[in-house]
């Protein structure tokens, strides 16, 4: 979801968002903003120092600037000299006008931190990205991070949305199998009324439309009976939930949890359904530039990040799952611990297995495939009297 409209003051209140049942801790309800938000062009925003300034960072970032702006603030107390810059873009542009940057050898962000951890993999497997040792990235679990140049900072489940006053409980698809049926039946009239990602212009989308061939032996049949459905694409995930949210869309396959979530805690009608057979799990990760002008900074940004502190303000403000249970600042409880259990979580793994669809002819064939199955029905029905 994106925002435009600046931000003015010298004090703001962010709502906290209630975390998910099954993973997050419930605690602040509202946080005291300090210091003055200032919006420039399009979605760039630039957080002054508290005091005489000392330090600056410069962020590309997918998380919405909404959400990270509690962050942001909670940083600036801990280093009140730093002025800090945030650029709110979806993970496709971080990677491409980081790349386009290095190649016009003008400045780069100080810290990269996307959704799309295929891109960040990229980048660093391409040699883009600084090494960072510090004492709280050995406190990472192996899984989540490469080489110390690609780390994740939280992670979060890719699930099912559905508007619970347009879908009966007895209807919800717990499993891709059910999702199929549903979509394959006339009286669901869904025909127009479902939306996911567009693989096509969408990165995240694109990661998971790939994830979804890998994994399952559903997603051909799923692919095809969202054509036959007409069904809505978008590259962003806000307007996907929003539409589910008004009502004009039923559901939303392969959504980010964390949004759902967000709209629920602000009184939309929403459900959320971690599909049985397999729950995604998609890391969101920071990497510091090789070419970083102010990497120290960024070094320790992100080790704030990833220290205790951060990650309870990611879980509480920005309802991102911690990487590091501890940092949500209590144990799960045993009925989150069995939710996690029955949903059968799969991280995706932070690896090179990521540039495998990354590859240009891979991906124009995997593409081209979904559009021949996606897109032409949709077409047509656009184009007809």
């Amino acid at each position: 979801m994106r925002n435009e409209k600046p931000v003015e003051g010298s004090v703001a209140r962010v709502k906290a968002r209630r975390a998910m049942a099954f993973v997050f801790v419930p605690f602040l309800v509202f946080v005291l903003l300090a210091g003055a938000v200032h919006a420039a062009a399009g979605d760039i925003r630039t957080f002054k120092a508290l005091q005489a300034r000392t330090a600056q960072l410069r962020i590309h970032g997918s998380t919405d600037i909404e959400n990270f702006t509690a962050v942001i603030a909670d940083y600036q107390r801990l280093h009140p000299g730093t002025e800090i810059e945030y650029s709110d873009l979806v993970a496709r542009d971080i990677y491409d006008r980081h790349v386009a940057a290095s190649a016009r050898k003008d400045a780069v962000a100080d810290l990269l931190i996307s959704s799309g951890m295929d891109l960040q993999f990229k980048l660093a497997n391409d040699g883009y990205a600084l090494s960072h040792h510090s004492p709280a990235t050995t406190q990472l679990p192996a899984w989540s991070q490469w080489r110390s140049e690609v780390f994740g900072i939280s992670y979060e489940p890719v699930v099912i949305v559905y508007n619970k006053r347009l879908l009966p409980a007895a209807r919800v698809p717990r499993t891709r199998r059910q999702l199929l049926a549903l979509l394959r039946d006339p009286a669901a009239k869904l025909a127009g009324r479902v939306g996911i990602f567009d693989a096509a212009r969408s990165s995240v989308g694109y990661l998971l439309a790939t994830q979804d061939h890998q994994l399952g032996s559903m997603a051909g049949a799923l692919q095809a009976a969202f054509g036959d459905d007409r069904v809505v694409l978008e590259d962003r995930v806000g307007p996907l939930l929003d539409r589910v949210a008004r009502g004009e869309l039923v559901l939303a396959y392969n959504m980010l949890g964390s949004y759902a979530q967000a709209r629920i805690d602000g009184g939309a009608p929403l459900g959320i359904v971690m599909p049985e057979d397999y729950t995604l799990v998609v890391l969101r990760t920071a990497l510091i530039p090789r070419a970083a002008p102010n990497a120290a900074e960024a070094g320790r940004f992100l080790d704030y990040l990833i220290s205790p502190r951060g990650q309870a303000m990611l879980g509480r403000q920005v309802g991102l799952q911690p990487v590091m249970p501890a940092g949500v600042g209590a144990p799960l409880s045993p009925h989150a611990r069995e939710g996690m259990r029955v949903r059968s979580l799969r991280p995706i793994p932070l690896g090179p297995g990521l540039l495998v669809y990354l590859d240009a002819l891979k991906r124009r064939q995997f593409l081209e495939a979904w559009r021949s199955t996606v897109q032409p029905k949709q077409k047509a029905a656009d184009q007809a009297p």
